[in-house]
């Protein structure tokens, strides 16, 4: 199972999407899970509205890109696309950094076609609210995401596996719910799994280390990461 630490691998709040986060999770041999949004006619990581007069300078897709092929591959990006119409530069710039291991999500109907047909790795969205849909059987993998549930049901991970498709679980605590329960039900169902099955799965969670030790039982040294609850 491959781990995506939510927003970089971040020690307070205010490091979330940061490049110093990114490089953290990157080090540490972590895929990342990020927000692509365009300000000023550039393509930016920020999860919310950036805003041009609060002198902060932006941490562009570009800059996030190379600091990716520099330290960060292998691992996979994982591309929340927060506004539509970005798929002409976002393509561009994945191709001008040779970026393959990554895949683009949470797009609107119209501009998931939109990337399908512009060939970009593409995961489509389930969970209670969101059945499944015509483009699934386009997509190359499925976002598994639980809003009012207590977590992702296994039968959910099972069925996109048994499919031949990739699946990338939210984990609890990124909405503020419990994870222990999830990942003990999470693990036992891996386990049932073969090798190659669990290589087709992701974990989007804040606690990549904790994660890295419970599901792959590897320790890394102590990053003093906030622990999210």
């Amino acid at each position: 199972m491959q781990i995506l630490s939510h927003r970089g691998w971040w020690r307070s709040p205010e490091e979330k999407n940061s490049a110093v986060a990114m490089q953290r999770a990157f080090a540490a041999g972590f895929g990342v899970e990020t927000d692509v949004r365009d300000c000023d006619g550039a393509l930016v990581i920020s999860h919310d509205m950036p805003r041009t007069r609060q002198g902060i300078p932006f941490f562009t897709f570009d800059d996030f890109l190379a600091l990716y092929t520099r330290i960060g591959a292998p691992s996979t990006l994982a591309l929340n696309i927060k506004s539509d119409g970005l798929v002409e530069p976002l393509r561009e710039a994945l191709a001008a950094h040779g970026v393959t291991r990554y895949f683009v999500f949470d797009m609107s109907i119209p501009d998931t076609r939109s990337y399908l047909s512009h060939g970009l790795t593409v995961f489509t969205r389930w969970s209670e609210y969101e059945p499944g849909s015509r483009l699934d059987e386009a997509a190359s993998g499925f976002w598994l995401d639980a809003f009012e549930d207590a977590f992702v049901e296994p039968r959910a991970i099972l069925s996109g596996v048994d499919g031949g498709k990739k699946v990338a679980i939210v984990s609890p605590e990124l909405h503020h719910k419990p994870h222990l329960d999830a990942w003990r039900i999470w693990r036992h169902t891996f386990e049932t799994m073969s090798p190659a099955a669990r290589e087709l799965i992701f974990l989007c969670t804040d606690l990549p280390g904790d994660a890295n030790v419970f599901f792959n039982a590897v320790a890394l040294p102590s990053s003093g990461a906030y622990q999210a609850r």
